[in-house]
């Protein structure tokens, strides 16, 4: 027994054997654990790689969608995209599920794209006998993006743009626009009376509730389309000296260069360019202004006042059409010179306090008045009617009882370019 007892002693007091005792009762739990993570991992690049390729085709779904031109091969792109960015789970992965989906009150608005992988996994699979399945989703809404075209417009990009106050009427079905982003880009007081089929700014618009339901805001793709035109020239010297005397006393204008053009008698302008060189283009007195197929250009803080004052005159102005330029040095930009009436030079610091535009019912003003850098007033009892008139100004201001009138058709107002479509990742 004794030494049976100094046996057990002895093998009691050696420690030669623990950590082989050890490593074999933790040895499935470091297979386990190593076969976990190696199964963990692959699992997590599955998932990565799916939901990124069904990331892709929402978006490019949802892309397709808000372009008219391309909405009906949205489901292509949709499957292209999630095909092109699979790589290491192509061969396990599903067809993708698209489908179209409701989104914050829309209806068909977003695109829902779904898939799984699925796959035998060396240490899931041997405890399960199953294949191991990952699943991804994602959602894109869209908004289509619009073009606008208006006849009235406000070209300043800060601060008011169009103001229609007091009592004033505004008939202008072709749209009015501002490229303004700030809060008062276009402000219509209650008591005016505006008739339109489309207001857009990039700014805050306000106008009475019947007009809300045309308004469209935050347009950050406005436009003027004429920024890169340069304006026409005509450099031989005139006056514009009437001749005769008592009633028959007259003025007949040729183009060119005028320090002012103020009209004091009958007048009438033949086809061409008349340069206001730093003074005034003034045909409000009391007196009948033709001019067929004729353009003012101002600079050098030349001044418009335009329209006639009484009621026994009567203004009739039409503008070049794109046959006057050719064989000019214009020829090139004809057509898009053509039915502009008046044509301020971008750096011209019109003198205060701007330019203004009167009528009577006996006027007739057709063309665009673009003034890219003046303020534009359509003051008091202003009657001005026409067929096509258009207006793009740095800024409108139509106040009183005045009234203006256009009739120009939608399609053949100025464009103001438009708003891109909006596509976000939802879900």
């Amino acid at each position: 027994m004794g030494s049976i007892n100094r046996f057990y002693e002895q093998f009691r007091a050696s420690l030669s054997g623990n950590a082989t005792l050890l490593v074999a009762l933790g040895m499935p739990a470091l297979i386990g654990g190593a076969g976990y993570a190696v199964d963990t991992a692959q699992w997590y690049m599955w998932k990565r790689e799916l939901q990124h390729s069904v990331d892709q085709a929402a978006y490019a779904g949802a892309w397709a969608l808000a372009r008219s031109d391309s909405e009906d091969t949205y489901n292509t792109r949709a499957i292209q995209e999630f095909t092109g960015n699979l790589s290491k789970t192509s061969a396990i992965a599903s067809a993708p599920n698209i489908v179209l989906a409701d989104y914050a009150g829309g209806t068909a608005n977003s695109v829902v794209v779904s898939a799984t992988a699925s796959s035998l996994l060396p240490f899931s699979s041997f405890l399960t006998g199953e294949a191991a399945t990952v699943r991804a989703t994602a959602q894109a809404s869209f908004s289509e993006g619009g073009s606008y075209n208006a006849c009235v417009i406000s070209l300043a990009e800060t601060g008011s743009g169009t103001t229609i106050g007091g009592n004033a009427t505004v008939r202008a079905n072709c749209g009015l626009a501002a490229l303004s982003c700030s809060d008062d880009a276009i402000v219509v007081d209650a008591s005016a009376n505006l008739t339109t089929d489309s207001i857009a700014a990039c700014g805050t618009i306000s106008v009475p509730e019947a007009n809300e339901d045309v308004t469209t805001e935050g347009i950050t793709g406005l436009e003027d389309i004429y920024a890169d035109l340069v304006p026409p020239t005509d450099d031989t010297s005139r006056n514009d000296a009437c001749s005769g005397r008592g009633n028959n006393t007259q003025a007949s204008l040729l183009p060119g260069t005028y320090s002012e053009l103020v009209v004091r008698c009958t007048t009438t302008l033949a086809s061409g360019i008349y340069v206001i060189d730093g003074g005034v283009l003034d045909l409000t007195a009391n007196y009948n202004v033709t001019g067929t197929g004729v353009m003012f250009v101002l600079k050098n803080g030349a001044t418009m006042k335009l329209g006639g004052s009484g009621n026994n005159n009567r203004v009739t102005l039409t503008p070049p059409s794109a046959s006057d330029f050719v064989g000019t040095a214009y020829e090139a930009e004809a057509d898009r010179l053509a039915d502009v009436l008046i044509f301020e030079h971008r750096d011209n610091n019109a003198a205060s306090p701007g330019h203004m535009l009167n009528g009577n019912s006996n006027s007739l003003i057709e063309g665009l008045i673009y003034l890219p850098d003046g303020d534009l007033r359509i003051n008091g009892t202003a009657d001005v009617a026409a067929q096509c008139l258009q207006i793009s100004a740095y800024t409108i201001n139509i106040l009183g009882n005045a009234t203006l009138e256009t009739l120009c058709p939608t399609e053949d107002a100025t464009s103001v370019g438009g708003s891109t479509p909006d596509v976000r990742m939802v879900a």
